[in-house]
């Protein structure tokens, strides 16, 4: 509703875009940051490939799994990386993604037709990106291998030592390969399919999702149900969740998950880890890579980004996102700590807007 407030004030003032100062603004991010639509989107996806250049985590001819929850910060990062693919793109991205979606609708009591739905929803949101997509059920933690909980040492020895000459390389094996792309079309569109797991035989391949066995559901009902507090459910929701994650990315072969938590959503984070005795695991939790795994890497890119930037850039844009319930969905503030920081945070930045960077930093 404030941000509604600030494009209404913005147009009745007739305020100038601060970057090209000619067309006129329609948004303002910070007080003093008002920007037009076009440099808006320019300042958008510069934060977000300046990110991945700074850090040179990615590594070009990567795979990279992208995360994706439906909501509005993983959307706005599958739309940039989309985006930075194109062959007409500036500072172009070069790794090799994919998407993966956890179905956690057994926790909130939805029914398999409820659960089928958002995936379905998810879909279709998705299906111009053409990337492969694998789906999976939360059931599936038991069965993953007790190896997914170890860490591995780094297993990409086809990579060079610095980035520089992974860049030559990578570039060097484009030229060499380019009288080979038209047979290999057949091939990549053979990968760009929606799958339902398609690494792990208990789930069916295609585009169908199948059910999850009963006796399964059942056991992640009970579990659940043993957790008093929703504070302790959130957090064993949290490591099943990083869990099978871990194991779609090593079973698969990425080397690097990208996940699309803004600064907002790490602020509250950070607050709420502290809260819970977790603050020896802040660098890990909050910092642009999270490499405790060994060899696969977590990365954030969005983390720069403020939930408004996020929400503006999805209105403006037309980029969908998915509302899928939760644990947490309609949950009263004091419902559990990480429900209550972030009510704190929320309440706070609306009268100080430098609260969430403030905490953040």
């Amino acid at each position: 509703m404030k941000g509604i407030t600030d494009l209404l004030s913005i147009r009745r003032l007739g305020r100038s875009c601060m970057k090209c100062k000619e067309a006129p603004a329609v948004l303002v991010i910070r007080v003093g940051d008002a920007f037009c639509k076009s440099c808006f989107k320019d300042y958008f996806v510069h934060k977000f490939r300046a990110m991945l250049g700074k850090n040179r985590v990615v590594y070009p001819g990567e795979k990279v799994l992208l995360a994706y929850s439906g909501g509005p910060s993983s959307s706005a990062m599958i739309q940039q990386v989309q985006e930075g693919l194109s062959r007409d793109a500036p500072k172009k991205l070069r790794f090799i993604p994919g998407i993966v979606f956890v179905d956690e609708g057994a926790l909130c009591g939805q029914s398999w037709e409820q659960r089928e739905q958002n995936v379905s929803e998810m879909q279709q949101a998705l299906q111009k990106t053409s990337f492969p997509i694998h789906i999976v059920p939360l059931e599936q933690v038991f069965l993953l291998p007790r190896s997914v909980l170890q860490s591995s040492l780094p297993g990409n020895a086809q990579h060079a030592e610095n980035y520089k000459q992974a860049v030559n390389s990578f570039l060097g094996q484009q030229r060499a390969h380019q009288e080979n792309e038209l047979s290999g079309i057949a091939d990549e569109l053979a990968q760009l399919r929606i799958t339902g797991y398609e690494c792990d035989n208990n789930l069916a391949n295609g585009s169908s999702y199948s059910c999850p066995p009963a006796e399964l559901t059942s056991a992640l009902m009970e579990i659940f149900n043993s957790a008093r507090t929703l504070t302790a459910k959130l957090e064993l929701l949290q490591s099943l969740r990083s869990h099978l994650i871990l194991h779609v990315a090593r079973t698969c072969g990425y080397s690097k998950v990208m996940s699309g938590e803004s600064c907002s959503r790490l602020a509250v984070r950070l607050l709420a880890n502290i809260s819970l005795g977790r603050g020896a695991f802040l660098p890990l939790d909050t910092g642009f890579s999270d490499d405790r795994y060994g060899d696969v890497v977590i990365v954030r890119p969005m983390r720069e980004y403020s939930a408004k930037e996020v929400s503006f850039y999805n209105r403006l844009f037309g980029v969908h996102s998915v509302f899928i319930p939760t644990m947490e969905t309609k949950a009263p503030d004091n419902s559990s700590i990480q429900h209550l920081s972030e009510a704190f945070l929320t309440k706070l930045q609306a009268d100080f807007p430098s609260t969430v960077s403030t905490v953040y930093r």
